[in-house]
């Protein structure tokens, strides 16, 4: 058995070849300051990150904590020092996400219990949309539950709080990052010093798929290795044992999915 409906479980190889999961997988960072700078935060509350048949050393975690890759840590608290020097108070607003957590986010989107958004910003009005049209609106944004990137462990969204006004919060949008935006200044930083540290944008630019998310960092190392294992029938077969809105939808044009949302992504560091 794949995974058992209702109370998501990923077992065996689906753990290691669509999640990448391994012993040791995720540390936990102290984050205590997103209460009032940061409203972008999902993810950042997953206590039960996985039930199932692969032994993780998982620390404690709580609204205040943010999980990343075991193998990232040393160099995240490198960025995060040459940063500083910098003047910027580089902080993870997202970090590991479970599958679990990915499929509500799914989910409440497709429903519309949670709202959609166009690359402007603006929401999505889902009931003039085809099904179709509503799982391209998501995927602008939000990934495939087993396609996440956050997933890995080793892909963060990142601000700098000291960047904000007083009584301002993160949306996680485009503009902050772009030219007079909040996080200008961390935008640049970021594409001149990111690599130094082997991390990279995977979404740089729009492509045809999910849009620019000049938050969005990834570490090349562990990165590179999940990515060449990535299946498609492995996340057929996970996605077909799981109760997701819009599942035929999603199987009949997952290959297309695959294509332009999954794999179309700058590889480059």
């Amino acid at each position: 058995m794949i995974m058992q409906k209702k109370n998501v479980t990923i077992l065996g190889d689906i753990n290691k070849q669509l999640l990448g999961l391994t012993d040791q997988h995720i540390h936990y960072l102290s984050n205590k300051c997103l209460s009032n700078e940061c409203s972008a935060n999902e993810g950042l509350t997953n206590k039960n990150l996985l039930k199932g048949n692969v032994r993780t050393s998982i620390q404690t975690s709580s609204k205040s904590t943010i999980g990343i890759h075991q193998q990232m840590n040393t160099a995240f608290k490198a960025i995060k020092h040459s940063a500083q020097k910098a003047g910027i108070e580089l902080k993870i607003a997202s970090g590991f996400r479970s599958f679990e957590r990915q499929l509500q986010i799914w989910n409440n989107k497709f429903s519309g219990n949670a709202t959609i958004k166009n690359a402007n910003g603006e929401v999505v009005d889902i009931s003039r949309l085809s099904d179709w049209q509503i799982i391209e609106a998501i995927l602008l944004y939000s990934a495939l539950p087993g396609a996440s990137r956050h997933h890995w462990g080793c892909d963060i969204d990142v601000y700098a709080p000291n960047l904000l006004s007083v009584g301002e919060s993160l949306k996680l949008e485009p503009w902050e990052y772009q030219q007079s935006g909040p996080m200008e200044n961390l935008s640049i930083w970021l594409t001149h010093n990111a690599a130094e540290f082997g991390f990279y944008l995977p979404y740089d630019c729009y492509r045809g798929g999910i849009a620019e998310e000049p938050w969005h960092l990834s570490f090349f190392p562990l990165a590179k290795q999940y990515q060449a294992t990535f299946k498609q029938q492995t996340l057929l077969a996970c996605l077909i044992n799981t109760e997701i809105a819009g599942k035929k939808i999603i199987v009949d044009n997952l290959t297309e999915i695959t294509e332009r949302y999954i794999n179309n992504v700058n590889t480059k560091v």
